[in-house]
């Protein structure tokens, strides 16, 4: 997911390993996050970035060309979890099928009301 991007996840898969390994991680991950949103009652998660600490890095670290031509467009991590990408499957399956989702960067909310005049 995106920082300060409501309910948008975004699945990309191992570049050194089956894509499709984290690509369902990343689903099942995103499946716990609406049952948890709908068990709150919320109809907004959000991802906020909220320690100063962490830093920008570079998407994924790849060098084939085509990659890095087009790196400046592709999103940033983060330097620490969870805003960190792992190519790393044990790691990312204690994270994102068992780990916690209430992970203090997830904000649950329920949407603004909207008027006639926002249609």
């Amino acid at each position: 997911m995106y920082q300060d991007v409501p309910n948008l996840a975004f699945a990309f898969g191992y570049t050194n390993a089956s894509w499709t390994l984290k690509a369902d991680l990343t689903s099942e991950y995103v499946c716990r996050l609406l049952n948890t949103m709908a068990k709150a009652g919320a109809q907004q998660m959000t991802p906020r970035l909220t320690d100063p600490s962490v830093t920008p890095e570079a998407f994924v670290d790849f060098s084939s060309g085509y990659f890095q031509r087009a790196m400046a467009t592709l999103p940033k991590q983060g330097s620490k979890a969870p805003w960190k990408l792992h190519q790393n499957y044990a790691r990312d399956l204690l994270t994102l099928r068992f780990g916690k989702v209430a992970d203090g960067t997830m904000t649950f909310t329920k949407a603004p009301a909207r008027t006639l005049a926002d249609a």
